[in-house]
């Protein structure tokens, strides 16, 4: 299976050489697995994946440190390929993914790629590549959560998916972070040699197969910061009692039921529902961070009258229970206050 990695102005080499190096481990495992691990895996002696780090003239790149990209070809050179990925890139001085000439001719092959039916995918700011090719217009995707906001003015018509890790849509392929080139990686995997083989490289890269969603590491509210109709309707949230329904938020807010699903979609791509349940669960992931609060007192503070309907809600939207996160959230605080104290 060949796997082109593209080259663009701006493309950062450990985002490139990384994710190659992923599918050169997985053939690496597949030839010789870990003892206890090869039942079930198919003998290979050939390499399943190889990786094709292409621009469109093939010419060398410089990264944004200065370092040379090394390049197996253009795009031309490639006759056909099973996946085109787009990684990370570095930021203009506007702090905004750049637009150039380089990253439109990508956009462009990577746009006839998929009209063959390449799987295609950006991890990052790459995302804006696919974005620029047209492919995420009217389908779900994701893209780094800080860039969330400048990402849905670039491309009006995508449907971006505040603060999860991966989507795919019609084989176009979005994950969010400078480092989710390991979990386009691995997704790309299972896509292309199933959910065994995938979870070998997961294991021996040390990585989660499946990755937590975004919204965990942003700032409570990041998204409502954008328009004044989520911030009011938030607080209503925050300070609503338990059994807030649709019809009770836009009763509040004045609005339509319709005219508030409607804003909501335009917005943020939820419906008043789901609104409601993510500022409850971010609510819940600040008080579960405060010492002293049991699960049953947080699902009463966040509106949630039985625990169990919390707990399920709770693991949707985050990949964890209450006190999974509880933990977690206790470790990263941890680590900062060692951080914080060392003498350097």
């Amino acid at each position: 299976m060949r796997i082109a990695i593209l080259a663009v102005d701006g493309s950062l080499l450990s985002a490139i050489a990384g994710l190659s190096d992923l599918f050169w481990i997985t053939n690496q495992a597949l030839r010789a697995p870990p003892e206890g691990v090869a039942a079930g895996l198919p003998d290979r002696t050939d390499p399943l994946f190889q990786t094709t780090i292409v621009s469109a003239d093939g010419k060398p790149l410089r990264d944004p440190q200065g370092r040379s990209i090394p390049l197996d070809g253009a795009f031309e050179d490639l006759a056909r390929c099973d996946a085109v990925l787009a990684t990370g890139m570095a930021l203009g001085a506007n702090g905004l993914p750049p637009e150039s000439a380089s990253i439109a001719r990508g956009a462009e092959w990577m746009r006839a790629c998929h009209r063959q039916g390449t799987l295609v995918g950006g991890a990052c700011a790459g995302t804006f590549v696919v974005g620029e090719a047209g492919l995420l217009d009217g389908r779900r995707c994701t893209t780094t959560w800080w860039l969330h906001h400048a990402f849905k003015r670039r491309f009006p018509k995508a449907r971006p998916v505040w603060g999860t890790a991966l989507e795919e849509q019609d084989g176009v392929i979005t994950t969010g972070g400078p480092l989710s080139w390991v979990d386009l990686g691995l997704h790309v995997i299972r896509r292309l040699a199933g959910a065994e083989i995938a979870k070998l490289a997961a294991d021996i890269s040390v990585a989660d197969s499946l990755p937590l969603p975004q919204m965990i590491y942003a700032p409570r509210g990041f998204i409502n910061t954008t328009d004044p109709l989520l911030l009011r309707a938030e607080q209503i949230v925050r300070h609503a009692s338990p059994g807030l329904t649709a019809e009770g938020l836009a009763h509040a807010l004045g609005l339509s039921g319709r005219t508030l699903h409607r804003r909501l979609k335009e917005l943020t791509n939820e419906s008043p529902k789901e609104f409601i349940t993510r500022v409850r669960i971010e609510t819940a992931c600040v008080l579960l961070e405060t010492p002293g609060a049991s699960v049953k007192q947080v699902a009463l503070a966040c509106g949630y009258g039985e625990e169990s309907v919390f707990r399920r809600a709770f693991v949707q939207l985050t990949g964890m229970t209450p006190a999974d996160y509880r933990r977690w959230s206790a470790g990263r605080m941890a680590d900062v206050a060692v951080s914080g104290g060392a003498s350097v």
